[in-house]
């Protein structure tokens, strides 16, 4: 929901961008005015600000990177059409309800709306390519749960970060099987990370990206 309510404060509707171009995906274009604004939150993000960036060099590679997720949001929003993915008219119904609860009020939130260039029916359909999306991306991702010969594999070539793991735990246990949950954890999220990448790595090697900007 995060995503949205940021979606929401700082991107412009998807139907609305009739300015230049900043990336074209498969023949979509992405246009400069919803790079400006998502690189914003980006920046936000990782609790930065536009005017605090000096360097040009910085500046570039954050708003290059700002653009990556945005392609990759196209992506994978063009494949959750491939697939054919639906989500139900109640799904986003109930998903806009938390963000206008988050908001506090109903009258901030249609101001947000305006400000965003949303009307109630295009934040909807917003919604719902975002949830399409977080969909497929969560099932082209999916990974098998490790056996415990890879997790004591992996705890055996990482016995020395996951002796740091342990001993920054609340748990003061020092059992073996403390340190083969804190394997399978630091195995699982690091399986996930490989094959987040890969199914964006996948997705664009398929795909015609034309960065413009």
């Amino acid at each position: 929901m995060r995503t949205l309510i940021a979606c929401l404060l700082s991107l412009l509707a998807l139907a609305s961008h009739a300015d230049t171009p900043a990336a074209r995906v498969n023949g979509v274009e992405i246009g400069v005015l919803r790079l400006e604004r998502y690189f914003s939150e980006y920046l936000q993000a990782q609790g930065r600000a536009v005017a605090s960036i000096r360097n040009p060099n910085l500046y570039q590679r954050l708003r290059a990177q700002a653009l990556d997720e945005l392609i990759d949001k196209e992506l994978l929003w063009q494949e959750a059409q491939r697939q054919g993915i639906d989500i139900s008219d109640a799904q986003v119904t109930a998903r806009v309800s938390e963000v206008e609860a988050a908001f506090g009020s109903p009258a901030v939130f249609e101001q947000r709306l305006a400000q965003a260039g949303f009307d109630r029916a295009g934040f909807a359909d917003y919604t719902r390519h975002e949830m399409a999306a977080q969909q497929v991306f969560a099932r082209l991702s999916a990974i098998e749960e490790p056996s415990s010969a890879e997790v004591a594999a992996f705890h055996q070539a990482n016995w020395q970060r996951l002796q740091g793991m342990q001993n920054q735990s609340d748990n003061t246990s020092v059992l073996p099987e403390h340190g083969l949950r804190l394997a399978r954890d630091a195995l699982v999220a690091q399986l996930q990370a490989q094959a987040r990448q890969a199914v964006r790595q996948r997705l664009r090697d398929s795909a015609t990206v034309e960065r413009v900007d």
